[in-house]
């Protein structure tokens, strides 16, 4: 009767043949070979060493379509899946994936996150938000760690790894993937070559069904990312369980700086934080920035009075100089040329776009519509000002001439939309958008990374994140134009 019922089922589904082997599964109830397989999978438990050796072919997890051996069972709610991972053998493609999975259904576009292992040490959070859609991933900072955990809460799943030698540890790849009940939890492996067989081993494996208390008080980590312009893929650049926020990209391309607790820090790309010396300022917000020859250093700090005003100090640290009398002031860009600070100030109870020569003197106010006026920044050439603006009601991108002339908006939506930057070869801009529900940019929130091209007006979404203030607040573009680095936040429950 199981295999008529199996068979049954296995008809019902898109391009999913299930395979029946001697052994018994484990924890798991069925096998199946997912999509265009050639080569027929298999997997086997070993009770005794809580062991799963899974074979399989097929030519990607990836795109719109998959193609894996799955060995699986139904479940609904939240867990915890972990396992050590190794691959048999060196031979095989680099990029044969060992995966632990979520999956909304069997079908070969089906919504799902999977923690997957590569040939090649490659770690990283892949899904796929909705069927049919193209899947993403986020890249673990860790290559070929020893075990790796899969954690589901409510609609949110997030990527534990450990390297060798440490304990699991939340690694970034936190994303919302709403999987429905029932879902498919189990082991799957693709060789990433549809002539061949790749082979994994998974072991301790550990699969806990919970329920998070409705009084349980998360704890907030903090990802520093970078997502590729042409490819959307994501990579984990550094994780902690601080709060940072508000990264730039050093001018070549060497470090990373953000904000962590009011305090400026410098991040070598393959390295550990440095504190950066900013004289007297010592209760900085998430406005700063390095001047375009990378000499000078712009932060906005509120230790004078608790209100914040806009400083320039030498980009190694040192002696920091004030700038604006008034306050509050909050930088956001320096001109091409370097001599002139854009920012936001406001003035009589109203938020305005203002600049300054960068060695101080009189502001310059640019706007003066009704409603917050934010967020301005220089495009490369020195043409324009881009910056945000409510004064049509929901938060739009805006750009002017740099003596505040020819307001015009260029977005248009039903979203909020905040902080655009240019890239450094001016063809493309990059916001961050809100829900239309959401005033101001508040921490905790569902966002998106949006880009614009200057050519066309055509948006694309770079990345959906749970994110908000601190993501993206200042110009975060790399030297190239290729990357954007940005700020994801993480909820972990005791």
């Amino acid at each position: 009767m199981k295999k008529i019922a199996a068979l049954t089922f296995a008809i019902l589904t898109v391009n999913a043949s299930l395979v029946f082997g001697a052994d018994g599964l484990g924890v798991f109830s069925d096998q199946a070979d997912i999509g265009n397989v050639a080569k027929t999978g298999s997997a086997n438990f070993d009770p005794a060493k809580n062991e799963y050796t899974v074979a399989g072919g097929g030519e990607n997890i990836w795109s719109t379509n998959d193609a894996f051996h799955f060995v699986w069972k139904k479940m609904s709610g939240d867990f915890t899946f972990t396992a050590n991972v190794s691959f048999v053998g060196t031979n095989g493609n680099a990029h044969r994936k060992a995966c632990l999975f979520a999956r909304q259904s069997l079908d070969v576009n089906s919504a799902y996150a999977d923690i997957a292992v590569h040939g090649s040490g490659l770690t990283a959070l892949q899904y796929r938000e909705m069927g049919g859609d193209t899947t993403h991933e986020v890249q673990s900072e860790v290559s070929a760690p020893t075990r790796v955990r899969l954690e589901k809460r409510g609609d949110y799943v997030s990527m534990w790894v450990a390297p060798v030698g440490e304990d699991l540890k939340l690694d970034g790849g936190y994303q919302k993937i709403p999987l429905t009940a029932d879902f498919y939890i189990g082991l799957g492996v693709s060789a990433h070559d549809n002539q061949a067989i790749a082979s994994a081993v998974f072991s301790n494996v550990e699969l806990t069904p919970f329920t998070t208390p409705t009084n349980a008080k998360p704890a907030m980590e903090s990802t520093l990312e970078t997502v590729a312009i042409s490819s959307t893929d994501r990579s984990v650049v550094y994780h902690t369980r601080d709060h940072i926020e508000a990264p730039n990209w050093s001018r070549d391309g060497k470090f990373f700086i953000f904000n962590q607790q009011g305090r400026i820090y410098k991040l070598p790309t393959n390295g550990t934080p440095q504190l950066l010396d900013t004289g007297a300022a010592i209760k900085c917000n998430n406005d700063h920035g390095l001047s375009p020859d990378g000499t000078l250093f712009a932060v906005s700090d509120q230790t004078l009075s608790n209100k914040s005003r806009i400083y320039i100090l030498p980009a190694a640290g040192g002696a920091a100089k004030q700038i604006t009398p008034l306050a509050p002031s909050y930088w956001h860009g320096w001109s091409p040329d370097g001599k002139t600070l854009a920012y936001c100030g406001e003035r009589g109870g109203e938020f305005d776009i203002y600049t300054i020569p960068v060695d101080g003197g009189e502001e310059t106010r640019l706007t003066t519509a009704t409603g917050l006026d934010d967020g301005p920044d220089f495009s490369p050439d020195g043409k324009y000002i881009y910056f945000n603006s409510e004064r049509t009601g929901l938060m739009q991108i805006w750009r002017m001439k740099p003596d505040g002339s020819e307001q015009t908006k260029i977005t248009s939506d039903d979203c909020n939309n905040w902080f655009a930057h240019p890239s450094p070869d001016g063809r493309s801009i990059v916001f961050i958008t809100f829900d239309k529900s959401v005033k101001g940019h508040p921490a905790n929130q569902d966002v998106q990374l949006r880009l614009m091209s200057l050519t066309d007006g055509k948006v694309r979404v770079l990345a959906k994140l749970f994110g908000g203030q601190g993501t993206l607040n200042v110009s975060s573009w790399s030297p190239d134009s290729k990357q954007v680095a940005f700020v994801s936040y993480q909820l972990v429950y005791p």
